[in-house]
């Protein structure tokens, strides 16, 4: 099974918001997931993002592969492969 970590779209239409997700990588975008690790909030400015730097480290450790915007996310909060 190949996990990868990447963004579960929320939010009204024309206002998005993100949880990040550990989730299969066969499974939907916004279908089920394994766990959430936190929040990104592109409408506010600077955008604002909250991640669970353990959790995050635990499924990077585990070998799952993070999105692009994930990853970039992840540079700016400091957390490394």
């Amino acid at each position: 099974m190949a996990v990868k970590i990447r963004l579960r779209r929320m939010g009204k239409k024309k206002a998005p918001f993100y949880r990040i997700i550990v989730a299969d990588s066969r499974s939907p975008r916004d279908g089920r997931f394994i766990e959430e690790i936190g929040t990104y909030d592109p409408t506010k400015d600077p955008t604002e993002y909250r991640v669970n730097e353990e959790l995050a480290k635990k499924w990077l450790a585990n070998g799952a592969q993070p999105t692009d915007t994930v990853s970039r996310i992840f540079k700016a909060a400091g957390i490394e492969k």
